[in-house]
C-alpha cells in the first residue's frame, strides 16, 4: 500500500501537513491533473483547491507547458542574470507600482522571511506586528499563535522555535483597528513592521474592513514602521494590482507567490527602491539563492502574466467563483443547514454557522466536524474542495459554466446525504 511506504519514509506519510487529510482513513494519491480536473486513486475530481491558489489557468495549461518545454530545451539552471527574469520583473512592477525593485526567491516563506529581515535592517528596530489567523509561511518569526488579549506577545506555535526568537513578535486580532492601535502605541518605537494579509486565506476566507486596513497605513507611517502586505494568495489572483490595488491601500513592501508561478516554485519580496536597496549585494541585509529566478518558474510566471493581461481568465474564474457561492448558499438553504458563505474575486469559501465570518473567531465558531464530513462526502461523488475550513476554495479560466454545473449537481447530493447522516442537527 502506497501510504505505508510513504509513512515508512515520509513524517506522517506527507511532505506538508495539509495534504494529510487526517479526517480520511488516508491522503489522496494524485495520478495526473489537466484544466479543472484531478485525477486520483478516488478517481476524477473537480478541483477547487487547486494547489492552495497556485494554479489560475488550469491545470496542465498548453501554453505554460510550451513556455516551460521551450525553456527546458535552452537549459534550466544557470545561476545567472537572465533577459526574461528582467522582463518579468517589469511586467510585475507595471502591475503592481508598488514594486518598484524586487527579489525573485523559491517560496512565499522565503519572501515573507526577507521582508521582514529587511524591514529590520531598514528601520534598525526588531519588533513586529501580525494578525491572529494570519500565516506568513514557516519560518520562526511568524509562526506565532495569539492568546485570548487585545494584543498578545508571541508564544511559538511549532516546537522547535525559542521562546526569546518570537517576544518581538506581537499578535492582534485581524480586523480590530482599536486593537491595532492600543498595540502600536505599547510597542511604540520599537517596532520594525506590520506584515498583515489583506485579504486573509489562510484561515478561511475573511475579508479585511477597509478602515482596518487604513489604520495600518495610517499607524505605520506615524511611528516610522513599515507596512508588509503578504500577497502571495492574493496576488494577482484577485486582479492585476493584487489587493492593494483592489483596496487602494499602498504597502512598503510586498510578498508574491503561488499564482505568478504558473505552478513552479517562486517567491516574490520587493517595494519601493530606497528600500530594496539595503539588499545584498548593493546593501547589507542578506539574501542568496542558487536557484532565485530559476528559468523554468520565470518562464512559467511569464506564460501565466501574458493570459492573465487578456482579461478573459478573470472573467472566467471570478464568474465560477461567484456561482458557486451562490450555489453553496442556495443547496444549504434547500436542505436546512445555516452557512455563511464569504467570496471575493475567484475565491470562496464556507462555513456551517449562523451570523458572519469576519474574524478568525468567527472561524473557530462553526462547525469544523460538518465541513469535514461533507468533505470527505464530496470526494466520493467527484469534487475537491479545500480540505479544511481552515484553507480557501479556488477557481481557475478552466472552469467554465459546464464545470461549475457538474460540481453543484454533485455537491446537491453531497448535501443531501450530510442531511441524511446528521438528520436535523445542523
Amino acid at each position: 500500500m502506497l501510504f505505508e511506504r510513504a509513512k515508512a519514509v515520509f513524517p506522517g506519510g506527507v511532505n506538508s501537513p495539509a495534504r494529510a487529510l487526517k479526517h480520511l482513513p488516508t491522503p489522496l494519491v494524485a495520478k495526473a491533473a489537466s484544466g479543472p480536473y484531478l485525477y486520483t486513486d478516488r478517481g476524477r475530481l473537480v478541483d477547487f483547491c487547486l494547489a492552495f491558489g497556485a494554479i489560475i489557468l488550469g491545470h496542465a495549461h498548453p501554453k505554460v507547458r510550451r513556455a516551460v518545454e521551450e525553456q527546458l530545451a535552452r537549459g534550466w539552471i544557470y545561476a545567472l542574470l537572465t533577459e526574461e527574469e528582467v522582463l518579468f520583473a517589469e511586467k510585475i512592477r507595471a502591475h503592481v507600482p508598488s514594486v518598484e525593485k524586487m527579489r525573485f526567491v523559491n517560496s512565499g516563506t522565503e519572501a515573507t522571511m526577507n521582508a521582514v529581515r529587511l524591514a529590520r535592517g531598514f528601520t534598525g528596530r526588531d519588533y513586529i506586528i501580525k494578525f491572529d489567523g494570519n500565516f506568513h509561511g514557516s519560518h520562526d518569526y511568524v509562526l506565532v499563535k495569539a492568546g485570548s488579549g487585545a494584543a498578545t506577545w508571541g508564544i511559538p506555535t511549532s516546537a522547535g522555535i525559542p521562546s526569546d526568537v518570537v517576544k518581538m513578535t506581537v499578535v492582534v486580532p485581524y480586523n480590530d483597528v482599536d486593537a491595532f492601535v492600543k498595540a502600536v502605541r505599547e510597542v511604540g518605537d520599537r517596532l520594525a513592521a506590520v506584515i498583515v494579509e489583506p485579504i486573509a486565506g489562510n484561515y478561511g476566507l475573511i475579508l479585511p474592513e477597509v478602515e482596518f486596513l487604513k489604520a495600518l497605513r495610517e499607524e505605520t507611517e506615524r511611528v516610522g514602521a513599515l507596512l508588509i502586505f503578504d500577497e502571495v494568495i492574493t496576488g494577482f489572483r484577485v486582479g492585476l494590482g493584487g489587493a492593494q490595488g483592489l483596496y487602494g491601500v499602498v504597502p512598503d513592501l510586498t510578498t508574491l507567490g503561488k499564482v505568478i508561478g504558473g505552478g513552479f516554485p517562486i517567491g516574490v519580496f520587493g517595494g519601493k527602491s530606497f528600500i530594496m536597496d539595503l539588499v545584498a549585494p548593493q546593501g547589507p541585509v542578506y539574501n542568496a539563492g542558487t536557484f532565485n529566478a530559476h528559468p523554468v518558474s520565470i518562464a512559467a510566471g511569464l506564460a501565466v502574466l501574458e493570459e492573465l493581461e487578456g482579461g478573459q481568465v478573470y472573467s472566467v474564474a471570478n464568474d465560477a467563483a461567484r456561482r458557486m457561492a451562490e450555489g453553496i448558499r442556495d443547496l444549504a438553504e434547500r436542505v436546512g443547514f445555516d452557512v455563511v458563505v464569504k467570496h471575493i474575486a475567484s475565491m470562496f469559501q464556507f462555513y456551517f454557522k449562523k451570523g458572519d465570518v469576519k474574524t478568525p473567531q468567527d472561524v473557530r465558531e462553526s462547525n469544523e466536524k460538518l465541513y469535514l464530513k461533507l468533505h470527505e462526502l464530496a470526494i466520493g461523488h467527484g469534487v475537491y474542495l479545500a480540505p479544511s475550513q481552515f484553507e480557501v476554495n479556488f477557481t481557475s479560466a478552466a472552469h467554465t459554466a459546464e464545470v461549475v454545473e457538474e460540481a453543484l449537481g454533485a455537491l446537491e447530493k453531497v448535501f443531501r446525504e450530510l442531511r441524511r447522516e446528521v438528520g436535523g442537527n445542523s
